[in-house]
């Protein structure tokens, strides 16, 4: 079994990391791991932050098509 990990725990690890990875990728490795977690959680939940197309009635007219 995995031991529970407290503040102590917390705190090497990230003394670790930051002797690791220095204090230039930090940050970056941080936001990078945020926006991975977000995006699985997106997929996962199926919601999506792009909003769908209007639906247009027929009563309404067609934009203007642009000429090739």
């Amino acid at each position: 079994m995995l031991p529970e990990v407290g503040i102590t725990g917390l705190i090497v690890i990230l003394i670790v990391a930051l002797l690791v990875f220095g204090p230039k990728r930090l940050p970056e490795i941080g936001r990078s791991l945020g926006k991975g977690m977000r995006e699985f959680k997106d997929s996962i939940t199926g919601s999506d932050d792009k909003a769908e197309l209007p639906v247009r009635s027929e009563d309404e007219p067609r934009p203007p098509s642009s000429p090739s």
